[in-house]
Parts: structure tokens; sequence; C-alpha cells
């Protein structure tokens, strides 16, 4: 099982701390309000502690579930006490009609998380092409993209431990590729499907 640090203490830092607890998995919630993050700890127990926003994360992988704008300043912030970690960016960088994305550049959020965090610290794209709801009740596939092929493989063992089935898509820059599935997503749910009760996943020929 996974040490798992989460920054953030909204719906999807709920949902995935609660799957990781019940995956068996040792998680710390960090919040810039202690008392929300003490908050979010108790009620997902299982032995979910506090962290000190700003200081080193316990957590071998630290989960950032926070609003795409506040990714990398957070991650700028905390600066050197992610060094050695793997950090997961979760976030969609949506424009204000969720037709498109917030940069004009093909970039992502965890391809600028990269270029902010230390040097020795593993960045990968995951669970962004996943409603909230879809990924508390259903069981998705979760997509990720990463340069370094440890912090994956640890991301990948996480995924594997909420019962979940991680697909690697390739390096970092196909997390902007990432990105745009989540754009798909959100215009399927808007005409499509017509509903947010679904997932984006791979179906396979039988052999």
């Amino acid at each position: 099982m996974s040490n798992i640090s989460i920054i953030g203490t909204g719906n999807m830092a709920r949902t995935i701390g609660a799957l990781a607890v019940a995956g068996g998995n040792t998680v710390e919630v960090m919040g810039r309000d202690q008392s929300k993050a003490a908050d979010l700890a108790k009620v997902l127990g299982g032995g979910a502690t506090t962290g000190e926003w700003g200081t080193p994360p316990a957590g071998d992988i630290v989960i950032v579930a926070l609003l795409y704008d506040g990714v990398v300043p957070v991650v700028a912030q905390y600066g050197d006490a992610l060094a050695g970690k793997v950090i997961v960016d979760i976030s969609n960088p949506f424009n204000s009609t969720f037709d498109g994305l917030a940069h004009r550049e093909e970039t992502s959020i965890a391809q600028e998380v990269a270029k902010a965090a230390p040097a020795s610290a593993g960045v990968v794209k995951a669970f962004n092409t996943i409603f909230r709801h879809v990924l508390e009740k259903g069981r998705p596939d979760v997509f990720i993209a990463g340069d370094n092929a440890q912090a994956k493989a640890s991301v990948e063992a996480f995924i594997e431990s909420l019962g979940l089935r991680p697909l690697d898509v390739g390096g970092l820059k196909m997390a902007h590729w990432l990105e745009g599935a989540g754009v798909v997503t959100v215009g399927l749910a808007n005409h499509g499907v017509g509903n947010l009760d679904f997932a984006l996943g791979i179906t396979e020929l039988p052999v």
C-alpha cells in the first residue's frame, strides 16, 4: 500500500481520500485552513492525519487536489518540501465556457508543475477525466501521463489499491491531451450522453 498526502480539502480530496483509506493506504490531509483539513481527516477515518500547510508532506505520493489556477503556485510555494516526492496533478484547466482549455499554448498544468517542482520530484497527471461521483461510486479507468517511470509505477500501484485500472497514455506532454479529454468529457455530458453518470474508458476486443 502507499503513503499518500492530499493537498486540498474539497470534493475530490474527500473522494480520493476515502478511496485511499478504503484501499488500505496511509493518508495525510493538508489544507490552508487547518481546521478544514482536520475535519476532513476525521471524516476519512482509518488513521488519516493532518499535516501543516507548507511543510514536507509525509506521503511519498502527493496528490494536489486544487482548482487548476492554484496548483502551480502551491507547488512553487512548497518548493523543496516536495523533493523526491511523486506529485499527482488531477486538475482540469477549463475555459469559462467549458468548451476549451484556459491555457492557449500546447502545455498542461502538469507540465507547468514539473517546471515549478524540484528536479528530483516526479510529476504524473491522473484522475482528470473522471467526474467526482463516478470516481466515488463506479469503477472507471484512470488515465495517467508522466515522464518518470518509477513515479508512474507508484501511481499505478496506488490506483490499483483503489480497485481501479490505471492506463498509461505516455509521457508528460500527453497531459495536454488528457486535459483535452476532460473537455471532451464535458461535451459528452452536455450533448451525446446527456448526463454526468459516465467516464471515458477502454473497451478491448476479446482475444
